[in-house]
C-alpha cells in the first residue's frame, strides 16, 4: 500500500519528577538535602531515511508518545532519561503543524530530521533549594510537560526525471524497460495510481526516473485527484512529456499534449517552466512518425520518437536526459558556489598597526580682544 500524506498525534515525554530526600547515615546527623534531578522527558523526532518509500508504516498508529523520564531519587542520584521516538520517512517528507499549518521542516535530504514533540525538562530536587538560611529545604520540582500536537506529513517523491503524459501513454512501460522497476502494466487506462521509482544506470553513474499517474483535463483544478498527482512533480528535475500516437479514446494527441501543459501551467506551483523533453511512444505502430513530424511542427521544437516494446529510440532518449539532468546539477553547483559566506576579517587584519592614522591638525581658538 502506498500512503503520502497522513496525520498523526504526537508528544513528548514528562519530565521526571525532583527528589525532596536528605542525607541520613550515622554519625551524620544533619546530613542536609540530598535530592536528585529527574530525568528529562523522550522526543518524538521524524528522520528521513532512504530506506523508506512510503508512509505507509504510520497509518497504523495514530498516537506517538515518548516515555517519561524517571524521578530523581536520594544521595544525589538523578532519574534517568527517557529515550527518544525516532519516526522514519522517505526524503521528501514534508511536516507541518495541523493546527497552525505552518511548514516545521522539509526533509529533502537522508539524515535531515525534526523535533515535532520535544520532551519536557526534568526537574530539580530539593538539593538546588539549600542555602544559608534554608537548610532543609522540601522544595521541589515536578518536571516540565513534553510537548503535544497534530501534524500532517506529505510525501512529494523526489527524482531526477518525471514521466508525466495522460493515462495509458506508455509511462509504466518504459520505466519497466529503462530500470529494474516493476510497476503495473495493464492495456486499460489508469493502471498506476501512485508514483513508481526507477534508477536507470548509465555508464558508471544514472539517475532516477519516477512513473507518476497519468493525468487529464481539470487535473490543476483537483479533477481526477490532480493535486495529488501533481505534487509529485513538484520535485523533479527533468519532464518526459510522453505523447500516445494514438489514443484509445481517439482523441487528438496534439490537443493532448497542449491540455498537460495547460494543467502543469495552472497548478498552484507552475511547472509549465520545468526543463522538458517531449516524445511519441508506440513508435512501433504505423502512422507514428507522422504524429511526431506533426506535434514538432505544432510545437516548434524537438520531439522524439521511441518504442518501449521494441527499444526504437530509448538510447537517444536515454542519452538525452543524462546530459540534461548533468548540465541542470553543474548549474545548480555553479549557484551554490556563488554564494559564499561572508567573510569577517581575522585577528591579524584588526591589529591596530595595520590601520593607517592620519593626523588631526590642531586647531587655535582666536584670541579674545582687549576692552
Amino acid at each position: 500500500m502506498f500512503v503520502d500524506r497522513v496525520e498523526i498525534y504526537v508528544k513528548g515525554g514528562d519530565g521526571g519528577r525532583g527528589a525532596a530526600t536528605f542525607r541520613r547515615e550515622k554519625f551524620v546527623p544533619l546530613g542536609g538535602p540530598d535530592g536528585g534531578d529527574g530525568g528529562d522527558g523522550g522526543s518524538v523526532i521524524v528522520r528521513a531515511d532512504p530506506n523508506a518509500d512510503n508512509l505507509a508504516g504510520l497509518t497504523m498508529k495514530k498516537h506517538w508518545k515518548a516515555k517519561n523520564g524517571e524521578p530523581g531519587m536520594g544521595a544525589k542520584c538523578a532519574g534517568k532519561a527517557a529515550e527518544d521516538v525516532i519516526l522514519l520517512v522517505p526524503p521528501g517528507t514534508i511536516v507541518c503543524d495541523r493546527e497552525h499549518g505552518n511548514v516545521l521542516r522539509d526533509l529533502v535530504n537522508p539524515g535531515d530530521e525534526v523535533v515535532v514533540g520535544k520532551g519536557g525538562r526534568g526537574g530539580r530536587g530539593n538539593v538546588h533549594f539549600k542555602s544559608a538560611t534554608n537548610r532543609a529545604p522540601r522544595q521541589f520540582e515536578p518536571g516540565e510537560e513534553g510537548e503535544q500536537r497534530w501534524i500532517s506529513l506529505e510525501l512529494k517523491v523526489i527524482a531526477d526525471a518525471g514521466l508525466v503524459g495522460f493515462p495509458n501513454a506508455g509511462k509504466s512501460t518504459l520505466l519497466s524497460r529503462v530500470s529494474r522497476a516493476t510497476p503495473e502494466i495493464a492495456s486499460y487506462p489508469f493502471t498506476t495510481k501512485h508514483p513508481n521509482l526507477g534508477i536507470v544506470t548509465v555508464g558508471d553513474g544514472g539517475f532516477v526516473i519516477a512513473d507518476l499517474p497519468g493525468l487529464i483535463e481539470g487535473a490543476a483544478q483537483g479533477v481526477g485527484l490532480g493535486h495529488e498527482f501533481l505534487r509529485h512533480v513538484e520535485r523533479t528535475r527533468v519532464l518526459i512529456h510522453l505523447v500516445e500516437p494514438f489514443p484509445s479514446d481517439e482523441s487528438d494527441p496534439i490537443h493532448n499534449y497542449h491540455a498537460i501543459r495547460k494543467e502543469l501551467r495552472e497548478y498552484a506551483v507552475p511547472l509549465d517552466g520545468r526543463p522538458e523533453i517531449v516524445c511519441v511512444s508506440k513508435a512501433e505502430l504505423p502512422g507514428a512518425d507522422e504524429v511526431r513530424a506533426k506535434l514538432a511542427a505544432e510545437t516548434g521544437r524537438e520531439v522524439l520518437l521511441f518504442s518501449a516494446v521494441t527499444g526504437e529510440g530509448l538510447h537517444t532518449l536515454i542519452g538525452r536526459v543524462t546530459q540534461m539532468i548533468a548540465d541542470l546539477k553543474r548549474e545548480e553547483a555553479e549557484a551554490a558556489a556563488r554564494k559564499k559566506p561572508t567573510e569577517f576579517p581575522t585577528e591579524a587584519a584588526i591589529r591596530t598597526s595595520d590601520f593607517q592614522t592620519t593626523a588631526v591638525p590642531t586647531i587655535t581658538p582666536p584670541s579674545e580682544e582687549q576692552p
